[in-house]
């Protein structure tokens, strides 16, 4: 697949909207995350006609507020849910094959107390290994407490006896949907973000499409568009789909809620990903990412459909005193804070079960009209979600499922030597650390990024005209994430990027303003609870 094939440009709502009004399309699939996305894309490929809208842009709910994790579910050992600990690990090595860019390899630190711990934990990851295929080069090692202070120095570690340590892959879970959504586009799916489905076409009992609006400018836009399949992978707005599906349809959903924290690197220099306890015995990670180190997860329940929820005081305490108990640096404060983000979690509710009790497995449920919903699952296991899904749609269709061909062709930006092309842009005077970002965001197009001159100029046109950003915002968070990961939350970069984007998207020079003032504000709004505590 070439960068011209897999490029998204948005701009001409009118358009976009004409080619689906009134079309009747195979898959019809409501939600622009990485259920739904993987959907398309897996539908597209089995050459049905598919068309997805989503409300706002891709990934703009929990596809971009995860860990950034693909991993292969060791926690869920403990839990005996050995099937879903089977899936993700096979399912990493496929999204490593298929997006090297997007699975970083990054080693797993587990300290330990005493050597009771560690014999645990490696009875634990021998379990694993072997149910993931692991191969020998690949497992885990165990580090004395010498070994642990020479290579982790800012661990506390006068009290460990040493550590078990294993890889895993890190992601950008936004640019992860975002690859499949283009995925998609170039297999033929008609893909619409800001499109938001106000109500179910209901024909004799059954929902053949569903109506759409316009979410951007003054939403005047209204048409119809149909599906002979519905899916309803809106994560936490599933069950307000299947309320529009069947009025009075009871919640199937808990909803929990995570944070993550970000600081400087300097102020929490890990070279891995180090996996601390939380006072609530549940496990938090320090994760370095560029010039920064971010911390999560929280994990509580959280009934409101927010689209940013809300960060708290408390949330923050509770992994500052995780980090404070766990490393040697001076405690980290409220003031050391550069950004943060939250997200909702749309787990398939169990009664009687904490928030991180709660199993992480994916349910597909087939409601009164006919829709198909899908909720709950892991980022790691996207795919093969995605494949049950369209394996059910082509049986609903009358059609014998065809071969799943997503594990075996890249996704846009995949089929990359990352070590080759890191090493291209540190050979046109990118430092190391930018060459390394620049590879993890665009695979194969990093070079021509890069040729545009790079920097959020050339980020932010290449947003628009390949990648099917519409807001600043899209650019700022989901396709750049400098939100999360420059040291001053993106801040800075907000004026560039913007005029880059004015003429192609034809803002004005008050819409150019408005544009930054809504990031500003989206910053200060998850920002609110850094403010020291007062007594």
């Amino acid at each position: 697949m070439t960068a011209t094939q897999g490029s998204l440009d948005l701009r001409d709502r009118d358009a976009l909207f004409s080619a689906v009004d009134g079309a009747t399309f195979d898959v019809l699939v409501i939600g622009g995350g990485i259920t739904g996305a993987g959907v398309a894309r897996d539908a597209a490929m089995r050459g049905l006609t598919v068309a997805l809208v989503e409300a706002r842009d891709f990934a703009s709910g929990t596809s971009s507020r995860s860990s950034k994790m693909i991993h292969g579910g060791l926690r869920y050992l403990p839990q005996g849910d050995i099937a879903l600990v089977r899936e993700a690990a096979s399912e990493r090595k496929i999204v490593q094959a298929i997006a090297p860019h997007l699975a970083r390899e990054t080693p797993f630190v587990m300290p330990a107390r005493t050597t009771a711990t560690i014999t645990k934990l490696r009875a634990g990851l021998w379990t694993f290994e072997k149910l993931g295929g692991v191969p020998k080069s690949r497992k885990h090692e165990v580090w004395s407490q010498a070994e642990l202070i020479a290579k982790e120095p800012s661990i506390a570690a006068q009290d460990l006896v040493g550590a078990v340590v294993y890889p895993e892959y890190l992601t950008d879970d936004a640019r992860l949907t975002l690859a499949n959504i283009r995925s998609a586009a170039a297999h033929g799916a008609s893909v619409l973000n800001y499109t938001a489905a106000d109500a179910m076409i209901v024909e004799d009992g059954r929902a053949i499409g569903v109506m759409i609006r316009d979410a951007l400018g003054d939403g005047g836009r209204h048409v119809g568009v149909m599906g002979r399949v519905i899916i309803n992978a809106a994560g936490p707005w599933v069950d307000a789909l299947r309320g529009m599906e069947s009025a009075g349809s009871p919640p199937r959903l808990k909803l929990t809620k995570g944070v993550h924290l970000v600081v400087p690197r300097a102020r929490l220099p890990v070279d891995r990903t180090i996996i601390i306890p939380a006072a609530d015995r549940r496990s938090v990670f320090a994760v370095p990412k560029g010039e920064t180190t971010y911390i999560g997860t929280t994990d509580t329940f959280y009934p409101a459909l927010d689209l940013w929820p809300t960060i708290t005081g408390e949330d923050i305490d509770y992994l500052l005193a995780a980090t404070t108990k766990a490393f040697a640096t001076p405690p980290l404060t409220r003031g050391d804070l550069v950004s943060a983000w939250s997200g909702v979690r749309p787990l398939v509710g169990e009664e009687g079960k904490s928030a991180s009790e709660i199993s992480r497995r994916d349910e597909l449920w087939t409601g009164p009209g006919g829709v198909l919903s899908i909720a709950g699952g892991k980022l790691t296991a996207y795919r093969r979600m995605a494949e049950r899904v369209v394996d059910m749609v082509e049986e609903t269709l009358g059609r014998k499922p065809g071969p799943c061909r997503t594990a075996g062709e890249p996704l846009v930006g995949g089929d990359v030597d990352v070590a080759a092309a890191r090493q291209a842009l540190e050979a046109r005077g990118y430092p190391t650390l930018a060459a390394e970002r620049m590879v993890a965001l665009y695979g194969y197009e990093a070079q021509a990024v890069a040729a545009e001159g790079g920097g959020p100029t050339a980020e932010a046109a290449h947003a628009v005209l390949h990648e099917g950003a519409l807001t600043l915002e899209d650019y700022w968070i989901r396709r750049s994430a400098r939100a999360w990961f420059d040291p001053d939350g993106g801040l800075a970069t907000l004026p560039a990027a913007a005029v880059a984007m004015a003429p192609l998207l034809g803002w004005s020079e008050d819409e150019r303003d408005q544009q930054i003032a809504a990031c500003h504000a989206n910053h200060a709004l998850r920002t609110a609870a850094f403010a020291p505590a007062t007594a």
